[in-house]
């Protein structure tokens, strides 16, 4: 039986990914080594890391004056890296779910950060609106996706003061006007490798305007010195990364991937409105996730959650439980999960529902 991996990170990978990844497990470049044991200070990693780099500008349309960083600590270093390099006296956050709320944490040991907006009340089903974005602020913090409760941010902000972005869960799932920012960083183990890399987009003119001192390991500018070299990277996440935007690039590029995104995301939300088993936990369809979609049981069919669930996982659908904070479940349609994947998924929820 074929397995839906609907996981929402470490996630689904495209087959490219893993068979070329499988490739240089055996043999990395013509080396006669594997990726697992190469140096990163060989000459075939050291190309490897470049072109790595080469592509994350050529997709997202990197102007000049920024710098793409591959980097260890996940998105969890950057919640602290980010105010440590950025914030002198206040910092502005957007609380739209927890990891936003976990980034919001951290920057309050190096300032005075003011929450511009939060979507708590009502358990983050929600994007707040009309807020204010305080001039004074050195920057802007939003995180763009919430994978645990399934809203987007879907359009790039226009603010004043420096932006700041945690892309983890989107990346790469749509056009991005990086020019409006100053930081875009995120996790990789969305939409882009396997656990153990943070990519950092950082426009340079932003640094060096703090007045405490920064340690090596946590400066900017050290690891854009170094060329993403100053320690040992994480060597095998970024080769993998390497082979997803290749495959990105032979798929189209971003503007593509947006299409094919959308559409999946429409066929699966079509059915949780249609189905009466189930009701969706976003309402404003301009709030809904196109990575992370969340949907519960309807309140008179919640005995049914559990069977679903069996029935679901019975039909090789895996990884679409909810997180405990929401509960019901969330399908996640990274990038390489395929349309075939979805319907597939309709399909269970459809053959449940005329059962029940």
């Amino acid at each position: 039986m074929k397995k839906h991996n609907f996981y929402a990170g470490p996630s689904i990978l495209s087959q490219y990914t893993i068979d070329k990844t499988i490739e240089g497990i055996k043999d990395f470049a013509g080396s006669g080594l594997s990726v697992l044991e190469i140096s990163h200070r060989s000459k075939e990693f050291i190309a490897c890391m470049n072109d790595t780099i080469a592509l994350v500008k050529e997709l997202l349309e990197v102007p000049s004056g920024y710098q793409v960083l591959f980097l260890g600590g996940g998105a969890s270093l950057q919640f602290a890296m980010v105010p440590m390099n950025l914030m002198n006296t206040k910092a502005a956050y957007l609380n739209t779910g927890e990891w936003a709320g976990k980034a919001l944490k951290e920057a309050k040991f190096f300032g005075e950060v003011v929450e511009v907006a939060s979507s708590k009340d009502k358990n983050f089903n929600y994007i707040p609106k009309n807020y204010t974005v305080p001039s004074d602020a050195d920057y802007f913090h939003i995180t763009t996706n919430n994978t645990i409760f399934g809203t987007e941010l879907k359009k790039d902000p226009d603010v004043k003061i420096p932006l700041v972005a945690d892309m983890s869960s989107d990346i790469f799932s749509r056009p991005v006007d990086v020019s409006k920012y100053s930081i875009i960083y995120g996790g990789a183990q969305k939409n882009l490798a396997p656990a153990g890399v943070a990519f950092v987009i950082v426009k340079e003119d932003i640094l060096g305007k703090v007045s405490r001192p920064l340690p090596s390991m946590l400066d900017y500018r050290v690891h854009i010195k170094a060329e993403s070299m100053f320690n040992t990277p994480p060597v095998f996440a970024v080769f993998a990364a390497q082979q997803t935007l290749k495959w990105l690039k032979e798929m189209g590029g971003v503007k593509v991937m947006q299409k094919k995104n959308i559409e999946k995301a429409k066929i699966l939300y079509d059915e949780i409105d249609r189905n009466r088993l189930f009701v969706p936990t976003i309402a404003d369809p301009e709030d809904r996730s196109i990575m992370n979609i969340c949907f519960v049981m309807d309140e008179q069919y919640k005995e049914l959650e559990k069977p679903f669930s069996e029935f679901a996982k019975s039909m090789g659908m895996i990884g679409i439980e909810g997180h405990r904070s929401v509960g019901g479940f969330r399908a996640s349609t990274y990038n390489a999960l395929p349309r075939e994947s979805v319907e597939a998924l309709v399909g269970v929820m459809k053959e449940f529902e005329s059962k029940n």
